[in-house]
Protein backbone atom coordinates (compact mmCIF):
# COMPACT_ATOMS: atom_id res chain seq x y z
CA UNK A 1 0.00 0.00 0.00
CA UNK A 2 1.14 3.55 -0.69
CA UNK A 3 1.89 5.75 2.34
CA UNK A 4 -0.04 8.44 0.42
CA UNK A 5 -3.15 6.43 1.26
CA UNK A 6 -3.78 5.13 4.78
CA UNK A 7 -6.22 2.28 5.23
CA UNK A 8 -7.62 1.00 8.51
CA UNK A 9 -10.58 -0.78 10.01
CA UNK A 10 -12.68 0.57 12.82
CA UNK A 11 -15.41 -1.87 13.75
CA UNK A 12 -17.50 -2.57 10.66
CA UNK A 13 -16.04 0.33 8.63
CA UNK A 14 -13.09 0.31 6.28
CA UNK A 15 -11.37 3.69 6.05
CA UNK A 16 -9.66 5.12 2.96
CA UNK A 17 -7.73 8.11 4.26
CA UNK A 18 -5.99 10.34 1.70
CA UNK A 19 -2.55 11.32 2.98
CA UNK A 20 -0.80 13.96 0.86
CA UNK A 21 -1.41 17.00 3.07
CA UNK A 22 1.10 19.28 1.28
CA UNK A 23 -0.80 18.76 -1.99
CA UNK A 24 -4.24 18.94 -0.30
CA UNK A 25 -4.39 15.18 -0.89
CA UNK A 26 -4.35 15.38 -4.70
CA UNK A 27 -4.52 11.88 -6.17
CA UNK A 28 -1.48 10.12 -7.58
CA UNK A 29 -1.63 6.91 -9.60
CA UNK A 30 -0.34 4.99 -6.55
CA UNK A 31 -3.20 6.37 -4.44
CA UNK A 32 -5.79 5.35 -7.03
CA UNK A 33 -4.33 1.84 -7.26
CA UNK A 34 -4.14 1.52 -3.46
CA UNK A 35 -7.78 2.59 -3.06
CA UNK A 36 -8.84 0.11 -5.73
CA UNK A 37 -6.86 -2.68 -4.05
CA UNK A 38 -8.45 -1.97 -0.66
CA UNK A 39 -11.98 -1.77 -2.10
CA UNK A 40 -11.56 -5.09 -3.90
CA UNK A 41 -10.27 -6.73 -0.73
CA UNK A 42 -13.11 -5.34 1.38
CA UNK A 43 -15.79 -6.25 -1.14
CA UNK A 44 -15.62 -9.90 -0.12
CA UNK A 45 -14.96 -9.29 3.59
CA UNK A 46 -18.24 -9.93 5.38
CA UNK A 47 -17.05 -8.08 8.50
CA UNK A 48 -16.80 -4.77 6.63
CA UNK A 49 -20.25 -3.25 6.18
CA UNK A 50 -19.33 0.27 5.00
CA UNK A 51 -16.47 2.26 3.49
CA UNK A 52 -15.49 5.74 4.62
CA UNK A 53 -13.51 8.05 2.31
CA UNK A 54 -11.77 10.85 4.21
CA UNK A 55 -8.50 12.77 4.44
CA UNK A 56 -5.81 12.49 7.09
CA UNK A 57 -4.18 15.47 8.79
CA UNK A 58 -4.16 19.01 7.47
CA UNK A 59 -6.56 20.66 5.07
CA UNK A 60 -8.94 18.45 3.14
CA UNK A 61 -10.51 16.92 1.28
CA UNK A 62 -8.93 16.31 -2.15
CA UNK A 63 -7.78 19.07 -4.48
CA UNK A 64 -7.76 17.02 -7.66
CA UNK A 65 -5.51 14.71 -9.64
CA UNK A 66 -1.80 14.73 -10.37
CA UNK A 67 -1.75 17.69 -12.76
CA UNK A 68 2.05 17.88 -12.91
CA UNK A 69 2.29 14.24 -14.02
CA UNK A 70 -0.34 14.90 -16.69
CA UNK A 71 1.46 17.99 -17.98
CA UNK A 72 4.85 16.26 -18.08
CA UNK A 73 3.23 13.39 -19.96
CA UNK A 74 1.70 15.79 -22.49
CA UNK A 75 5.07 17.47 -23.01
CA UNK A 76 7.40 14.46 -22.97
CA UNK A 77 5.76 11.12 -23.81
CA UNK A 78 2.81 12.05 -26.05
CA UNK A 79 0.36 11.42 -23.21
CA UNK A 80 1.26 7.78 -22.49
CA UNK A 81 1.67 8.19 -18.71
CA UNK A 82 -1.30 10.54 -18.55
CA UNK A 83 -3.58 8.06 -20.28
CA UNK A 84 -2.42 5.32 -17.90
CA UNK A 85 -3.33 7.56 -14.96
CA UNK A 86 -6.78 8.32 -16.39
CA UNK A 87 -7.37 4.63 -17.14
CA UNK A 88 -6.84 3.51 -13.54
CA UNK A 89 -8.37 6.62 -11.95
CA UNK A 90 -11.56 6.07 -13.95
CA UNK A 91 -11.60 2.40 -12.93
CA UNK A 92 -11.55 3.56 -9.31
CA UNK A 93 -14.39 6.02 -10.01
CA UNK A 94 -16.46 3.24 -11.57
CA UNK A 95 -15.68 0.77 -8.76
CA UNK A 96 -16.91 3.29 -6.19
CA UNK A 97 -20.03 4.02 -8.26
CA UNK A 98 -20.96 0.32 -8.50
CA UNK A 99 -19.73 -0.75 -5.04
CA UNK A 100 -22.13 -3.10 -3.28
CA UNK A 101 -21.48 -1.73 0.22
CA UNK A 102 -22.46 1.81 1.25
CA UNK A 103 -19.71 4.40 0.80
CA UNK A 104 -19.61 7.57 2.91
CA UNK A 105 -17.48 10.46 1.62
CA UNK A 106 -16.58 13.25 4.04
CA UNK A 107 -16.01 16.27 1.78
CA UNK A 108 -14.55 18.33 4.60
CA UNK A 109 -12.54 20.86 2.62
CA UNK A 110 -11.53 21.45 -1.00
CA UNK A 111 -13.32 18.92 -3.22
CA UNK A 112 -12.19 19.50 -6.79
CA UNK A 113 -11.57 17.43 -9.89
CA UNK A 114 -10.33 14.04 -8.75
CA UNK A 115 -11.82 14.75 -5.33
CA UNK A 116 -15.24 15.03 -6.97
CA UNK A 117 -14.57 11.70 -8.70
CA UNK A 118 -14.09 9.82 -5.43
CA UNK A 119 -16.88 11.54 -3.47
CA UNK A 120 -19.81 11.83 -5.89
CA UNK A 121 -20.16 8.05 -6.39
CA UNK A 122 -20.73 7.65 -2.64
CA UNK A 123 -24.26 6.95 -1.41
CA UNK A 124 -23.65 9.42 1.44
CA UNK A 125 -21.83 12.68 0.67
CA UNK A 126 -21.21 14.85 3.71
CA UNK A 127 -20.50 18.56 3.33
CA UNK A 128 -19.30 20.85 6.13
CA UNK A 129 -18.57 24.55 6.63
CA UNK A 130 -15.12 23.79 5.13
CA UNK A 131 -16.41 22.33 1.85
CA UNK A 132 -15.34 24.07 -1.37
CA UNK A 133 -16.61 22.11 -4.35
CA UNK A 134 -15.60 22.86 -7.94
CA UNK A 135 -14.82 21.36 -11.31
CA UNK A 136 -12.39 24.04 -12.57
CA UNK A 137 -11.00 22.09 -15.53
CA UNK A 138 -11.96 24.51 -18.34
CA UNK A 139 -9.38 26.91 -16.86
CA UNK A 140 -6.59 24.45 -17.75
CA UNK A 141 -7.93 23.24 -21.07
CA UNK A 142 -9.54 20.07 -19.72
CA UNK A 143 -13.18 19.16 -19.00
CA UNK A 144 -15.03 17.87 -15.91
CA UNK A 145 -13.92 14.24 -16.06
CA UNK A 146 -13.85 11.48 -13.36
CA UNK A 147 -17.58 11.07 -13.96
CA UNK A 148 -18.28 14.80 -13.92
CA UNK A 149 -20.29 14.55 -17.11
CA UNK A 150 -22.68 12.11 -15.43
CA UNK A 151 -23.13 14.07 -12.18
CA UNK A 152 -23.27 17.60 -13.61
CA UNK A 153 -25.62 16.73 -16.48
CA UNK A 154 -28.12 15.42 -13.93
CA UNK A 155 -28.37 18.61 -11.86
CA UNK A 156 -31.52 20.70 -12.27
CA UNK A 157 -31.77 24.12 -13.85
CA UNK A 158 -28.61 23.97 -16.01
CA UNK A 159 -26.51 24.19 -12.83
CA UNK A 160 -24.20 21.49 -14.17
CA UNK A 161 -23.47 23.41 -17.35
CA UNK A 162 -22.81 26.54 -15.29
CA UNK A 163 -20.42 24.70 -12.96
CA UNK A 164 -18.64 22.93 -15.82
CA UNK A 165 -18.04 26.09 -17.85
CA UNK A 166 -17.24 28.61 -15.12
CA UNK A 167 -15.53 26.39 -12.56
CA UNK A 168 -17.62 28.16 -9.90
CA UNK A 169 -16.94 27.11 -6.31
CA UNK A 170 -19.78 25.98 -4.11
CA UNK A 171 -19.70 25.97 -0.32
CA UNK A 172 -21.18 23.18 1.78
CA UNK A 173 -24.63 24.74 2.01
CA UNK A 174 -24.74 25.13 -1.77
CA UNK A 175 -23.63 21.51 -2.23
CA UNK A 176 -26.55 20.36 -0.09
CA UNK A 177 -29.00 22.60 -1.96
CA UNK A 178 -27.89 21.33 -5.39
CA UNK A 179 -27.90 17.68 -4.28
CA UNK A 180 -24.15 17.26 -4.67
CA UNK A 181 -24.10 16.56 -0.92
CA UNK A 182 -26.64 14.44 0.94
CA UNK A 183 -25.97 15.82 4.45
CA UNK A 184 -24.53 18.95 6.07
CA UNK A 185 -22.66 18.41 9.34
CA UNK A 186 -20.42 20.70 11.38
CA UNK A 187 -16.80 19.59 10.97
CA UNK A 188 -16.64 19.15 14.75
CA UNK A 189 -19.20 16.33 14.50
CA UNK A 190 -17.29 14.22 11.97
CA UNK A 191 -15.23 12.16 14.45
CA UNK A 192 -18.42 11.12 16.22
CA UNK A 193 -20.14 10.31 12.93
CA UNK A 194 -17.26 8.08 11.87
CA UNK A 195 -17.09 6.38 15.27
CA UNK A 196 -20.81 5.61 15.24
CA UNK A 197 -20.72 4.28 11.68
CA UNK A 198 -17.79 2.06 12.66
CA UNK A 199 -19.78 0.85 15.67
CA UNK A 200 -22.43 -0.44 13.28
CA UNK A 201 -25.17 2.17 13.64
CA UNK A 202 -27.36 2.80 10.59
CA UNK A 203 -25.52 5.34 8.45
CA UNK A 204 -28.45 7.48 7.37
CA UNK A 205 -29.67 7.73 10.93
CA UNK A 206 -26.22 8.69 12.24
CA UNK A 207 -25.79 11.46 9.68
CA UNK A 208 -29.35 12.76 10.10
CA UNK A 209 -28.97 12.93 13.88
CA UNK A 210 -25.74 14.96 13.65
CA UNK A 211 -26.81 17.18 10.73
CA UNK A 212 -27.49 20.89 11.25
CA UNK A 213 -29.37 23.47 9.22
CA UNK A 214 -26.84 25.05 6.85
CA UNK A 215 -26.59 28.76 6.03
CA UNK A 216 -28.68 30.06 3.14
CA UNK A 217 -27.25 28.74 -0.15
CA UNK A 218 -26.05 31.79 -2.07
CA UNK A 219 -26.40 30.13 -5.46
CA UNK A 220 -30.17 29.85 -4.95
CA UNK A 221 -30.37 33.61 -5.60
CA UNK A 222 -28.72 33.14 -9.02
CA UNK A 223 -30.69 30.03 -10.02
CA UNK A 224 -33.05 31.88 -12.35
CA UNK A 225 -30.18 33.70 -14.07
CA UNK A 226 -28.26 30.44 -14.50
CA UNK A 227 -31.29 28.69 -15.96
CA UNK A 228 -31.80 31.56 -18.40
CA UNK A 229 -28.25 32.31 -19.55
CA UNK A 230 -26.87 28.76 -19.59
CA UNK A 231 -29.91 27.24 -21.32
CA UNK A 232 -28.14 26.43 -24.60
CA UNK A 233 -25.67 23.66 -25.42
CA UNK A 234 -23.91 26.12 -27.78
CA UNK A 235 -21.15 28.17 -26.15
CA UNK A 236 -21.78 31.08 -28.53
CA UNK A 237 -25.43 31.25 -27.41
CA UNK A 238 -24.45 31.36 -23.74
CA UNK A 239 -21.92 34.15 -24.33
CA UNK A 240 -24.47 36.13 -26.37
CA UNK A 241 -27.09 35.72 -23.65
CA UNK A 242 -24.70 37.02 -20.99
CA UNK A 243 -23.59 39.89 -23.24
CA UNK A 244 -27.21 41.01 -23.68
CA UNK A 245 -27.69 41.29 -19.91
CA UNK A 246 -26.34 44.53 -18.43
CA UNK A 247 -26.45 43.21 -14.88
CA UNK A 248 -23.40 42.86 -12.63
CA UNK A 249 -23.70 39.08 -12.27
CA UNK A 250 -23.84 38.50 -16.03
CA UNK A 251 -20.82 40.74 -16.58
CA UNK A 252 -18.83 38.80 -14.00
CA UNK A 253 -19.73 35.40 -15.47
CA UNK A 254 -19.03 36.64 -19.00
CA UNK A 255 -15.55 37.74 -17.94
CA UNK A 256 -15.01 34.35 -16.30
CA UNK A 257 -16.01 32.48 -19.46
CA UNK A 258 -13.85 34.69 -21.68
CA UNK A 259 -10.81 33.53 -19.67
CA UNK A 260 -11.52 29.81 -20.17
CA UNK A 261 -10.31 27.57 -22.99
CA UNK A 262 -12.92 27.82 -25.79
CA UNK A 263 -12.10 24.26 -26.82
CA UNK A 264 -12.52 22.97 -23.25
CA UNK A 265 -15.85 24.79 -22.90
CA UNK A 266 -17.21 23.32 -26.11
CA UNK A 267 -16.01 19.84 -25.18
CA UNK A 268 -17.66 20.20 -21.76
CA UNK A 269 -21.04 21.28 -23.15
CA UNK A 270 -21.11 18.40 -25.60
CA UNK A 271 -19.89 16.00 -22.89
CA UNK A 272 -22.79 16.91 -20.58
CA UNK A 273 -25.31 16.68 -23.43
CA UNK A 274 -24.02 13.19 -24.31
CA UNK A 275 -23.74 12.05 -20.68
CA UNK A 276 -27.37 12.98 -20.01
CA UNK A 277 -28.46 10.41 -22.62
CA UNK A 278 -26.46 7.52 -21.15
CA UNK A 279 -27.92 4.89 -18.85
CA UNK A 280 -24.69 3.11 -17.81
CA UNK A 281 -21.96 4.88 -15.85
CA UNK A 282 -19.35 2.68 -17.56
CA UNK A 283 -20.36 4.13 -20.94
CA UNK A 284 -19.88 7.60 -19.50
CA UNK A 285 -16.38 6.72 -18.29
CA UNK A 286 -15.47 5.21 -21.65
CA UNK A 287 -16.51 8.48 -23.32
CA UNK A 288 -14.60 10.59 -20.81
CA UNK A 289 -11.50 8.44 -21.37
CA UNK A 290 -11.67 9.11 -25.11
CA UNK A 291 -11.89 12.82 -24.39
CA UNK A 292 -9.08 12.72 -21.84
CA UNK A 293 -6.79 10.69 -24.08
CA UNK A 294 -7.10 13.31 -26.81
CA UNK A 295 -7.48 16.61 -24.95
CA UNK A 296 -4.40 15.79 -22.85
CA UNK A 297 -2.11 16.21 -25.87
CA UNK A 298 -3.86 19.19 -27.47
CA UNK A 299 -2.11 22.56 -26.91
CA UNK A 300 -4.59 24.05 -24.44
CA UNK A 301 -3.88 21.61 -21.61
CA UNK A 302 -0.12 22.15 -21.27
CA UNK A 303 -0.67 25.88 -21.82
CA UNK A 304 -3.45 26.09 -19.26
CA UNK A 305 -1.40 24.32 -16.59
CA UNK A 306 1.54 26.56 -17.40
CA UNK A 307 -0.54 29.71 -16.96
CA UNK A 308 -2.45 28.66 -13.85
CA UNK A 309 -0.10 26.34 -11.95
CA UNK A 310 3.49 26.57 -13.25
CA UNK A 311 4.13 30.25 -14.11
CA UNK A 312 0.92 31.48 -12.40
CA UNK A 313 0.68 34.42 -14.82
CA UNK A 314 -3.05 33.65 -15.39
CA UNK A 315 -2.57 34.60 -19.05
CA UNK A 316 -3.04 31.45 -21.15
CA UNK A 317 -2.81 31.73 -24.93
CA UNK A 318 -5.61 29.43 -26.06
CA UNK A 319 -5.51 27.62 -29.40
CA UNK A 320 -7.98 28.19 -31.01
CA UNK A 321 -8.40 31.54 -29.23
CA UNK A 322 -12.12 31.99 -29.95
CA UNK A 323 -15.24 29.80 -29.67
CA UNK A 324 -15.81 30.23 -33.42
CA UNK A 325 -12.39 28.67 -34.05
CA UNK A 326 -13.41 25.37 -32.45
CA UNK A 327 -15.15 23.56 -35.31
CA UNK A 328 -17.70 20.73 -35.22
CA UNK A 329 -15.13 18.57 -37.04
CA UNK A 330 -12.55 19.15 -34.30
CA UNK A 331 -15.11 18.17 -31.65
CA UNK A 332 -16.13 15.07 -33.63
CA UNK A 333 -12.49 13.98 -33.67
CA UNK A 334 -12.16 14.43 -29.89
CA UNK A 335 -15.35 12.41 -29.26
CA UNK A 336 -14.68 9.63 -31.78
CA UNK A 337 -14.17 6.06 -30.52
CA UNK A 338 -10.59 4.96 -29.92
CA UNK A 339 -9.11 1.86 -31.58
CA UNK A 340 -10.71 -1.19 -29.92
CA UNK A 341 -7.52 -2.18 -28.07
CA UNK A 342 -7.18 1.34 -26.59
CA UNK A 343 -10.72 1.84 -25.27
CA UNK A 344 -11.35 2.14 -21.51
CA UNK A 345 -12.89 -0.84 -19.77
CA UNK A 346 -14.19 -1.22 -16.23
CA UNK A 347 -12.48 -3.65 -13.84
Amino acid sequence: MSDELLTRREGVAGFLSLNRPKAIHALTLDMCLAMTEALLAWRDNAEIKAVIVEHSEGRGFCSGGDINLLRQSALTDEGVAGRAFFFDEYRLNHLLFTYEKPVVAFMDGITMGGGVGISQPAKYRVATENTRFAMPETGIGLFPDVGGGWYLSRLDGRLGQFLALTGARLDGAECLWTGLATHYLPASALPEAKQRIGAGHEIGGVLASLAITPPEPKIENQAALIRKHFASDRLEDILASLEADDGEWAAKELATLRAKSPQACKVSLRQLAESAKLTDFADNMAMEYRLGARVLVLPDFAEGVRAVIVDKDQAPKWNPPTPEGVTPAQLDAIFAPLPANEEWKAL
